[in-house]
Order: structure tokens, then C-alpha cells, then sequence
């Protein structure tokens, strides 16, 4: 029983301590759920005309010759304007390449055989990154092509965005990166996002739905327990050998071996040795 109880309230500090910005969370929350991506969008481009009408998560862009690309969201506007949405909490998963490379997968995959270049839809790619990844301090950074010689945008559709969502201060976008860092619905400002953390966290539907992040978090747990073992045994015996040298070393010091044959010997550092030969005949 204890076990049980045990289990139970681990589930449930996991449940209750998880926000948005955990991956598979937010793929959660988002999968289908056209209000909270629109109400996402209109927030960080400042346009509130734009008009979700579907949205998908964990979208597979095949490329039969090269690297594929799985997108964390993937929505589309009634304009047929296509947004990606990623989560990023390590700044090499948010490098400039990848953006680059998110933008031509989407070119690619939505150009149909046969279509003028011309229709080819608008793009945005969106990370939401953890921390600030170009260290300016700015909450957001919009990033578009540009004609060098005269400084006019090159109005390609192609549009790349990167959040900051450290910056957490009292504006919409601040306000939106406070709930996507938030662990407690009821404390999150758009209701359109707390509704739905609101029904996976407390409801007995949507702990159903948990259940995956948990046995990831118990695997996460248990490889991070392992890893942790296995570096406390590897320094313990580091330590252990250390040890023996030093001990070899005070022995061959004692019958007036020479501080480079010692060290030479005891693989210890010259530096080492003096400062036992030193304690020695002090």
C-alpha cells in the first residue's frame, strides 16, 4: 500500500510541478486546440486578425534524400499561412541553421507539383527559447530578410521568431511567457491556455492523458539516478587510487628516492611529491 501511495504522490508532484514549457506538455495542451494556438500567435505577432483553422503537433516533414524535420506545432491560418511552433530549452536546439533549415521544410512541403513559386504560402517559425540565446535582452527578436544595398524588406513570406520567454514582465508577451512557465492554471492570465493545463492537471480525464509524461519522467529519473551512481563509483575509485599512490609515493620518499623517480613511479605530479617530501620531514 505504501508503494502504491508512494507512486501516487509522485505522479502527482510531477503533475502539479510540469508547465508548458516541457515539450510534450505543450504538444498536449496544443494538439488540436484552436483557440489557445490562435490566442498564442496573436499575442506574439501582435495581430490579432489572425484565424486558426486547424492545428496539428508532432508534424513529420518528410525528405526522402536528406534530413527530415518533426515540428512541435504546426498550424494553419484561414490565409493558408503556416506557423511552427517550437520549444527549445537548450540554445542548441534554437540555432540559426535550424531555423533556416524549419523555414525550407515548410517551403518545400507546401508548394503542391505544379504550383507557381508565387503561391507559395507565408511562413513563420517560432521558438520559444528558455533562455535569452542572443544575450541582448530583448523579449523578442524578428528576424527578416532585408536588401543590403538599400535596407528594404526582400518580401520573401519568410519569417523567423525567436522569444525570450525569461522576460516575464507586465506586458501581453511577458504575460504569455508567465503562463507558459506556470505550473498553477488558476494563476495563468489567458484563459484560452489555463483551461486546457486546467483539465490535464485536475481532472480525472485528463490524468489519463499524463500518463506518458510520467513514465518518461520515472525513465528520465531512473537513467539520471544510474548516471549519478556510476559517477560516484567511478570518483570513489579515482579516489581510492589516488590514495594508493600517495601512500606508494610516502614509502618511496622514505627510502630517499628522488622526486622525479617518485613521481615517475607513483604517477603522481612532481608538485605532488614535493608537498609530501615537504610534510615528511617537517
Amino acid at each position: 500500500m505504501q508503494n502504491v501511495m508512494e507512486r501516487y504522490q509522485t505522479f502527482r508532484q510531477v503533475v502539479d510541478d510540469i508547465t508548458l514549457m516541457n515539450n510534450r506538455f505543450m504538444n498536449k495542451v496544443f494538439d488540436g486546440n484552436i483557440p489557445a494556438t490562435q490566442r498564442m500567435l496573436r499575442v506574439i505577432l501582435k495581430n490579432d486578425k489572425i484565424k486558426v483553422r486547424k492545428v496539428s503537433v508532432q508534424q513529420w516533414l518528410q525528405n526522402l534524400y536528406g534530413h527530415s524535420a518533426q515540428l512541435d506545432i504546426l498550424a494553419e491560418d484561414e490565409n493558408g499561412t503556416q506557423f511552427n511552433v517550437e520549444i527549445q530549452r537548450s540554445d542548441e536546439g534554437a540555432s540559426v541553421q535550424r531555423a533556416r533549415f524549419y523555414c525550407g521544410a515548410l517551403d518545400m512541403h507546401f508548394l503542391d507539383r505544379g504550383k507557381k513559386y508565387e503561391a507559395l504560402p507565408d511562413a513563420y517559425v517560432i521558438f520559444i527559447t528558455e533562455s535569452d540565446v542572443f544575450k541582448e535582452g530583448r523579449p523578442i527578436y524578428n528576424v527578416e530578410r532585408s536588401i543590403n544595398e538599400s535596407g528594404k524588406a526582400f518580401g520573401d513570406g519568410s519569417h523567423i521568431v525567436y522569444v525570450n520567454a525569461a522576460c516575464q514582465d507586465d506586458t501581453p508577451l511577458g504575460r504569455l511567457m508567465q503562463d507558459l512557465n506556470c505550473k498553477d492554471p488558476a494563476k495563468m492570465h489567458y484563459k484560452e491556455l489555463a483551461d486546457r493545463v486546467n483539465y490535464f492537471k485536475t481532472s480525472k480525464e485528463g490524468e489519463i492523458y499524463m500518463t506518458d509524461i510520467i513514465e518518461m519522467y520515472a525513465k528520465n529519473y531512473a537513467e539520471k539516478v544510474a548516471k549519478e551512481a556510476v559517477a560516484k563509483a567511478e570518483k570513489n575509485a579515482e579516489e581510492a587510487a589516488h590514495q594508493r599512490n600517495v601512500e606508494v609515493a610516502k614509502d618511496m620518499l622514505a627510502d630517499n628516492m628522488s622526486i622525479e623517480s617518485v613521481a615517475r613511479y607513483s604517477k603522481l605530479s612532481e608538485e605532488e611529491v614535493r608537498a609530501l617530501a615537504e610534510k615528511q620531514s617537517a
